[in-house]
This record gives structure tokens, C-alpha cells and sequence, in this order.
């Protein structure tokens, strides 16, 4: 089929979802761009302004030999690619810029084969003058590659294409000869030390690729492509290349800025040209994007016949007896397999609607299978979109081993190997949670070629949507058992914040031990202590999730809890006190009933603290850090057994009315700056 380039506007529309070359509307990505560009033309002066501290001799003449053959036959392969194209639609300017390819690489490869020591003896003109003669020749094409040729100067390109290819050829030929041939011109003498050039007239190349280069910026934003933006920077480059040759230094730094330039210009081609091969498949339309207007014209004039062809053929499918591969390939030119996928795809098209009714249920269905939805409901639900589209389905579910399907009975037997059971005009297939049977799907066949295959997919999703179901409900019980409910609930709705990382939040730690617990552990057995941890927990774990908080560490005897993190809470600081006091109550009669146990004693504070992920990517938890919690477990600290000591930004925000003693300004160990703290014994 003719392959062509997106319109502007489909393009515009894929860049706003996944953009691939910075679009010449974004004032920010073009001045990083121009930023680039300009970085070597820094380096450079950087090196002529310091030549005896930065421009340093650098002289490998084998090293030079290999980096000009390898870059040159990329150029060749750019260049006969191009030309291809230029052939395949008849397009000037694809041919002229075939020419800038192949004249630089047949210049850079003379330069190459004229390196001091490899072939020749020692460095002559035609060494020193290579690059720039074939650069100044490749910009006069490049120049007149990115003129809007009209129809007539296409024309006459074309016609003269041959001979500008002949004299490119004769000019490499004649060029090679000169100067690889010692004393037969004066391109084989010895050149001066420092390197020979021409005299200035390499800023007339200079200026052509500035303008070939403004041209095709300003076609690139009339007509977005990757392919016109990687020449746009190509021949900034070769401009860039041909100043950096100017300064004559051989050997020195500045002197391989050129050949830097030079391999970055056309690598970039060849990446582009690469990168849009893979996103295409083909290398067919890779560089129809450069081509004339009058060709992407042609191509999309073409493309269109094609798709006319196509719908006539699926209007008449049931009439004409024609394959359509016998009437369009000829037509367009297509291959025989070319032409035997288009007619595979005209019949598959014909069952478009049927298959996209199909097709939508099975979306809907994926969509209605949210997480958390009850198995029964979530079935129930299903059912009614799919019959809709596939007609009298039905599910049964596994009960004692068996399930009923129609009027016959079933088990995990009638199932080897988890393969359907075919019955006729019906298919049954198994429902599988964890590789194991569940129940089974029976859905009508024979409708359409379709049928067996999207029945396979509906049973795949429903088990899916069933195994998700039950281990939601697994994974529900098991996270809340391990943390808190705010973030297990955080975690299910969205995995994405369990990313390491945090967030500033204004909240209440409250911080409780028992104090005399490492007595007390000495004294009792491994038993008695955990028993005793568990009531105390037991106790206080619900005061605090009763109260809106969330239980971040259990560590030994001490647990830190959170108000206000993850979840929102606007009297975080009433609901933090409300619980340190009820924990103490609860407490209290744990202690009472059972002599010897020791007392809670608890901290309470409010301020900033980072709150997130914290630990490693292999494993990390939801904690709080910063000064709030630090004075939280220094006030649990200085607390007695039994009571609540609170700090002053707690009592601001809790209100008047609470009943507290102060113990006035207290020095807390790793703070500089005295602290106010307060017992809490009553709230209002």
C-alpha cells in the first residue's frame, strides 16, 4: 500500500499524548534546541581563546583513518536510502538531499584516505582542503533541496539527475586522483603545518546551510515530522563543521570539533531514521515527510484511492466473485503477499460491527470489575453488558466441587487441562481463580469466524475480573491487619503512593511506651510478654483508629500514631488528645487487673513533618519525620506512668476548657531551644 506522512493535524493531536519531536510551537524546547546548537561554537572560541592551555595536539593518524571510513559509510547508506526514495516517488528534493549525503561522505571518505601515515607519507592539500570543498559543494544542494521547487524546477531536477550524479561521481573520482597521487597535482604536495583552506569562501557554504536550514524549519512547522527537524539540525551542524574547519589547527582539539560536528550531524539522521522505522515497521514512507508538496499531495491522493477501493470492494463483497487482490494490485503496485493481507483484511472488515459490539462489551466489562465490588455484583453486572453482545451467556460457579450448566452437571474433570468443552451452536470454558476451577462460562458460536476466539477472550477476562474480585478481598484483610486503614486503602485505590517520597503536612504525633517494660521483661517469660503487649495493643489500637489516626510503628512497647496523615482531619489536635487519654484509661484498667504490668505513658505534639514512603525500593513503610515527631517521643519521654504530657502547639489548637498542669519550659535532648509542655488529665 502507498505509505504517507500524518496531517498536521493528526500529528498535533498525537503530541499532546505522547510527543516525539519537540514541535516548532514550543518557545522552551526551541531556545533548549538553539542552546544546543550553540554549545560546540562556545567550546570552540573557549579552545582558539586558550590554545595553549585548552587547544591541545591530539595526534592518532589511525584512530582518524577508522572514525572517517565508519562515518562515511553511514553517509553512503543515508544517502542510497534517500536516493531510493527519491526513485520510489519521484521527488527532487529527496534527490538533491541524497546529494548532500553522498557529496559529503565521497569528500569525507578522500579526507580519510588521505591521512598522514596510512596511505600517504605525510599530510598534502587534497588532506587539508577535503572537508571543505565537499561540504561547499553538498551546501549548494542542500540549498536547493529546501527551496519550494514548483512543478516546472521539479521537473528539471529530475531530468538532470543523472548527470549530477554522473559529475558528482567524476568530481570524487577526479578529487581522489589528485590528491592521493604524489606530485601529479598540486593537491598531492605538501601542505603548510598548520593546514590550508579556502580563504574565506567557507562562509558562503556557511551561510547556504543557515538558510537551507531556516527553510526547512519553517516547512517543519507548516508540516511537523522528525525527519525534517533531525535535517533542520543536520545542517546547522555541517554550517557549525565548516566554521570550526576555519581555524587550521591541525590535529588540535578545534581541528576535531569539525569531525565531531560532522558524525553528530549525520548520526542524527541516521537515529531518526531509525527511531521512525521502528515506530512504523517499514522502512517504505521513512522519508516522505521532506518530500514536495506536490508528492505528499500525490501520496495522500493515492492512499485515498486505495481506501476507496477498499470500501467499494466491502460494499459489493456479497456480489463481485473478484478478489479484491486481483484489482488493486496492479493499481497500486502491490506484491502478491501485499495484495493476499488486503484481502484477508476486506473479509475480516466485512464482520466490523459485529466484532466491535463484541469488542465494546468486553471493555465495559473490564471497566465494570472495579476493585472492591462484591463478587455476586460485580458478576451480576457483567452478565447484563456481555448478553447484550453475545447473546444467552451464562455463568455458573463451583459449589462442593460441581457446577450446573443447562441441565448437565460438571467438575474439574470435565476440564483437562483447563480446555473448553464444545457443544453444539455453545462453548463452555472453565473460570480459573489462581490456576484452579471455579466455575464456568457457557457462550453461544457460530455467528461470526470471531465467535470461538472472543469467547476465549471473555472467559479470560471474567476469570480475571472473578481471581480480582477474591483477591481484593484477600489482600484487604491481610493489609489491614498489617497497617493502618488509611493506607491500606491508599495503597488499593492507587500503588503509585507507595513511590518513595514525601509531602510537608501540618499534624499531631502522639508517641506512647510502657515504662518499666525492660523490667518487666527481665522478670517474665517470652509468653507473659508477648500476652502482655497484645492486651495493651489490643486496648489501644482501636482508641486510635476510633479517633481518625493512623498507627505508623509498632516497635517493641512503643507506638507512634498520626493525625492528620494520610487521612485529613481539621481538629487533628482534639483527636490526637481524645485518644492518648482514652488509650491511658484503657490502660489503666489492664494494669489494675493484672499487678506488676507497666504503665503507658504518652507524648503528644503538633507541627510540620514529612510525611510519605520512606526506606528503600525493596522495602519501605509510611512513617513521619521531622521536628513535631522528634518532640513527641522527648515529651513521652519525660512523661510518668499514667498521664499525657502535650506541647504548647497541641493546647493552641485543642481550645480552651482542657484541664492541664503545666510543667513549664523544658530542655529535651537534641533540642537547642526550650519547649513548653503540659499534662493532659481532662478535655471539655
Amino acid at each position: 500500500m502507498p505509505t504517507i506522512e500524518p496531517t498536521s493535524t493528526s500529528i498535533e493531536k498525537h503530541t499532546k499524548q505522547e510527543p516525539y519531536l519537540p514541535p516548532a510551537t514550543q518557545p522552551v524546547r526551541t531556545v533548549v534546541w538553539v542552546m544546543h546548537l550553540a554549545l560546540p561554537m562556545a567550546g570552540l572560541w573557549l579552545l582558539l581563546a586558550n590554545p595553549e592551555r585548552l587547544d591541545i595536539m591530539w595526534q592518532d593518524n589511525p584512530s582518524h583513518f577508522w572514525l572517517i571510513i565508519a562515518v562515511a559509510g553511514i553517509n553512503v547508506v543515508l544517502g542510497a536510502m534517500i536516493n531510493q526514495a527519491s526513485a520510489r516517488r519521484a521527488d527532487a528534493r529527496l534527490f538533491l538531499v541524497s546529494l548532500v549525503f553522498l557529496g559529503t561522505a565521497g569528500f569525507f571518505l578522500m579526507h580519510g584516505l588521505a591521512t598522514p601515515k596510512v596511505i600517504l607519507d605525510g599530510p598534502n592539500y587534497g588532506f587539508d582542503l577535503a572537508h571543505p570543498v565537499g561540504l561547499l559543494v553538498a551546501s549548494i544542494f542542500a540549498f536547493v533541496s529546501a527551496l519550494p521547487l514548483n512543478e516546472r524546477a521539479a521537473r528539471a531536477v529530475l531530468r538532470s539527475q543523472a548527470w549530477l550524479s554522473v559529475g558528482l561521481v567524476l568530481l570524487l573520482a577526479a578529487w581522489g586522483f589528485a590528491s592521493l597521487v604524489s606530485g601529479l597535482t598540486p593537491l598531492s604536495s605538501k601542505s603548510p603545518p598548520q593546514g590550508a583552506g579556502l580563504g574565506g569562501f567557507e562562509l558562503i557554504g556557511v551561510a547556504l546551510y543557515v538558510a537551507a536550514a531556516i527553510m526547512m524549519f519553517q516547512l517543519h512547522r507548516k508540516r511537523p515530522a522528525a525527519m525534517l527537524i533531525s535535517l533542520v539540525t543536520a545542517y546547522a551542524l555541517l554550517a557549525e563543521a565548516m566554521i570550526a574547519g576555519m581555524s587550521h589547527h591541525n590535529w588540535h582539539l578545534s581541528w576535531w570539533l569539525w569531525h565531531i560536528l560532522l558524525t553528530l550531524a549525520f548520526v542524527f539522521v541516521a537515529y531518526s531514521a531509525y527511531m521512525q522505522f521502528r515506530r512504523e515497521g517499514t522502512s517504505t514512507g521513512l522519508f516522505d515527510s521532506v518530500a514536495l508538496s506536490a508528492t505528499v499531495k500525490k501520496i495522500r491522493a493515492d492512499y485515498e484511492a486505495a481506501l476507496e477501493e477498499l470500501v467499494g470492494h466491502l460494499r459489493n463483497s456479497e456480489e463481485s466473485k473478484v478478489p479484491i487482490a486481483n484489482r488493486l494490485a496492479g493499481k497500486f503496485g502491490l506484491t502478491e503477499a501485499q495484495a493476499a493481507v488486503l484481502d484477508r483484511a476486506g473479509e475480516a472488515l466485512a464482520n466490523e460491527r459485529e466484532l466491535s459490539e463484541r469488542l465494546a462489551a468486553l471493555v465495559d466489562t473490564g471497566n465494570q470489575a472495579r476493585v472492591g465490588l462484591p463478587e455476586g455484583e460485580m458478576l451480576a453486572q457483567g452478565l447484563e453488558r456481555v448478553r447484550q453482545a453475545y447473546g444467552d451467556v451464562r455463568i455458573e460457579l463451583v459449589a462442593d466441587g460441581r457446577f450446573t450448566v443447562g441441565e448437565e452437571e460438571y467438575s474439574k474433570q470435565d476440564f483437562p487441562d483447563n480446555q473448553p468443552l464444545r457443544r453444539e451452536g455453545k462453548v463452555i470454558h472453565p473460570l480459573t481463580v489462581k490456576g484452579v476451577l471455579a466455575g464456568a462460562l457457557e457462550v453461544p458460536v457460530g455467528r461470526t469466524p470471531q465467535d470461538e476466539a472472543l469467547a476465549a477472550t471473555l472467559a479470560s477476562q471474567m476469570s480475571i475480573s472473578l481471581e480480582n474480585a477474591r483477591l481484593y478481598q484477600e489482600l484487604s484483610t491481610l493489609f489491614r491487619q498489617y497497617m493502618s486503614p488509611d493506607v491500606a486503602n491508599s495503597l488499593l485505590a492507587d500503588p503509585q503512593t507507595a513511590a518513595l517520597g514525601g509531602k510537608l503536612v501540618e499534624l499531631t504525633a502522639l508517641f506512647a511506651d510502657l515504662k518499666g517494660f525492660t523490667s518487666f521483661s527481665e522478670q517474665a517469660a517470652p509468653g507473659e510478654i508477648v500476652e502482655m503487649l497484645n492486651r495493651y495493643h489490643t486496648a489501644a489500637v482501636p482508641i486510635v483508629l476510633g479517633n481518625g489516626g493512623t498507627i505508623v510503628q509498632f516497635v517493641g512497647d512503643a507506638m507512634l500514631a498520626l493525625f492528620n496523615a494520610p487521612a485529613e482531619q481539621p481538629d487533628h489536635a482534639l483527636a490526637a488528645a481524645r485518644a492518648a487519654l482514652a488509650m491511658q484509661e484503657a490502660a489503666e484498667a489492664i494494669a489494675e487487673g493484672t499487678p506488676g504490668y507497666p504503665r503507658f505513658r504518652i507524648g503528644v505534639n503538633t507541627g510540620l513533618a514529612l510525611v510519605g514512603n520512606i526506606g528503600s525500593p525493596e522495602l519501605r513503610g509510611f512513617n513521619a519525620m521531622g521536628d513535631c515527631v522528634n518532640v513527641a517521643a522527648r515529651l513521652e519521654g519525660v512523661a510518668d506512668p499514667g498521664t499525657v504530657v502535650i506541647g504548647q502547639s497541641t493546647l493552641d489548637q485543642i481550645g480552651p476548657g482542657a484541664t492541664t498542669q503545666a510543667l513549664g519550659w523544658l530542655n529535651l535532648k537534641g533540642k537547642e531551644q526550650s519547649v513548653n509542655a503540659y499534662v493532659l488529665s481532662a478535655l471539655p
